[in-house]
C-alpha cells in the first residue's frame, strides 16, 4: 500500500510523523560523514556563527526544549567541540579550536544536505514547504 492511499493519509500526525523520518534519514545520511546527529551539527553551527549564545537561546532557535539542549550542549562537550562557561547564573557556550575546525564542513554538509531534498522535491516545492511548515508551526501551541 502506497502512503498515500494509507488509512491515515489525512491524519496530520501520522502525515507529518512520516515526513519527519523520512526527512531525518537524509539529514542522517548528509551529517554520518562527521560523526555527528543533524541536532548536535545545528546546534554546533548556530554556536560557531555567535559564540556565547546561553542554551535558553539556543532552545529557542532550534524550538528544543531546554533539558534536550543541555543534552546536545553535553555530547558536543564529549566530543570537544564546544566549551560551557558560566558567569553567575549566565551560562553561554562557545565552540572550542576543534569545533571551529568543523564549520567549513559543517557548511559542506548542510548545502548537501539542502541539495538532496531539492533534488527530490524542486527547489521551489522545497522553499514552499518549508514556509508552510514554519507558518504552521508558529500558529500551534508549544
Amino acid at each position: 500500500m502506497k502512503t498515500s492511499e494509507s488509512r491515515y493519509h489525512k491524519c496530520m500526525y501520522f502525515a507529518s510523523g512520516s515526513l519527519a523520518r523520512k526527512i531525518e534519514k537524509l539529514a542522517i545520511d548528509c551529517w554520518k560523514k562527521l560523526g555527528l546527529a543533524p541536532s548536535h551539527a545545528y546546534l554546533l553551527m548556530i554556536v560557531l556563527e555567535e559564540p556565547g549564545m546561553q542554551p535558553g537561546v539556543l532552545a529557542e532557535e532550534l524550538q528544543l526544549s531546554p533539558s534536550t539542549v543541555t543534552r546536545l550542549i553535553e555530547k558536543l562537550e564529549e566530543k570537544k567541540l564546544v566549551v560551557r562557561t558560566s558567569e553567575g547564573k549566565i551560562t553561554n557556550v562557545y565552540p572550542t579550536p576543534k569545533g571551529k575546525e568543523l564549520g567549513p564542513q559543517l557548511k559542506s554538509c548542510a548545502t548537501e544536505f539542502n541539495e538532496t531534498y531539492s533534488a527530490i522535491l524542486g527547489k521551489e516545492e522545497s522553499a514552499r514547504l518549508i514556509q508552510s511548515i514554519n507558518r504552521i508551526t508558529d500558529k500551534l501551541p508549544s
